[in-house]
């Protein structure tokens, strides 16, 4: 059975609606909203994910989720039975809600480890590292995010989820999220309580030191709650977006790999391999030396100086 990626009809939408937002910014005084430079730069970074996207999904996404499938389901008698002992799983609507499910819950650890690995920091940096948080923001993703996003999904097929079915999972996910990076949205009261939301997103976004590295959820919130990573909006904190080292220039060059560069001068500070070895794969932030914090490091000192 074959499907069809949503976000083949996502791409005009997301179009579609940065014009809206930023007329609508543009016309009702909230003129800071979007900076044309940063803008500039966010849509490159989206055009290239556009056109990258559909070519990492025909060889890797594909070619592994289908031999991952077919390796863990091998069809017996004309049935696809998992090595696990049960029957790979059809296109009931009650799957299609579990494989959601998982793959929200899939997209929790992928998104937590991007902000607790400094290699994949380096990746997902790009869409961390504009000080505006608005629909153009949405589509400023790292290029090389793609080639190992779906290693983490690869438990899916393996259990027995239609490999085209994980995609537009993924599709829809992504969809969800795109939307999340409206600041006109506000807080929505009962949905607040386990889904993930635009002013939870607004958190997530933020650089104040009691704001970073929470809310990873994609759909859901049920698991930053579940693992330690929820945290709320206060109304009394006046949010500030970005990175606290932020690319020097608007090139989209230097937004790509800026944070690589950064790795790489770090790893030869240092002749100790175990401090190599932390600069590449240790949280962001860490150093042998004490000369930078990570993110635990600045809010446990934070909490100590209130």
């Amino acid at each position: 059975m074959n499907f069809t990626n949503p976000l083949v009809y996502g791409v005009p939408l997301f179009l579609g609606l940065i014009l809206l937002e930023l007329t609508y910014s543009k016309s009702t005084g909230f003129k800071e909203l979007y900076h044309w430079k940063d803008l500039g730069a966010s849509l490159f970074m989206g055009v290239g994910s556009a056109i990258l996207g559909p070519l990492i999904k025909v060889t890797v996404t594909i070619i592994i989720f289908t031999g991952v499938y077919e390796f863990f389901n091998p069809e017996i008698d004309g049935v696809r039975q998992n090595i696990f002992g049960w029957k790979s799983f059809g296109y009931a609507w009650y799957v299609w809600l579990l494989c959601q499910f998982l793959d929200d819950f899939t997209y929790y650890w992928f998104h937590r480890q991007n902000h607790m690995i400094r290699l994949l920091w380096a990746a997902h940096i790009v869409h961390h590292s504009s000080d505006n948080f608005n629909l153009g923001t949405a589509v400023r993703n790292g290029w090389f995010t793609l080639l190992y996003k779906p290693l983490f999904y690869m438990w899916l097929p393996a259990i027995g989820f239609p490999p085209e079915m994980v995609i537009v999972c993924l599709g829809i996910e992504a969809l969800w999220q795109f939307q999340l990076h409206s600041v006109y949205i506000p807080k929505l009261g009962f949905l607040d309580k386990f889904m993930n939301t635009h002013t939870m997103h607004q958190v997530h976004h933020a650089k104040n030191v009691e704001y970073m590295d929470k809310n990873h959820g994609g759909f859901l919130n049920i698991f930053d709650r579940m693992f330690g990573t929820f945290k709320e909006l206060d109304d009394d904190t006046e949010i500030e977006y970005g990175v606290t080292k932020p690319p020097s220039s608007y090139n989209p060059w230097t937004i790509l790999t800026h944070e690589y560069q950064d790795i790489w001068k770090d790893v030869k500070k240092s002749k100790n391999w175990y401090h190599k070895f932390m600069y590449i794969f240790g949280p962001p932030g860490w150093s042998h030396d004490g000369s930078t914090m990570t993110v635990k490091e600045m809010q446990k000192k934070l909490k100590l100086s209130r």
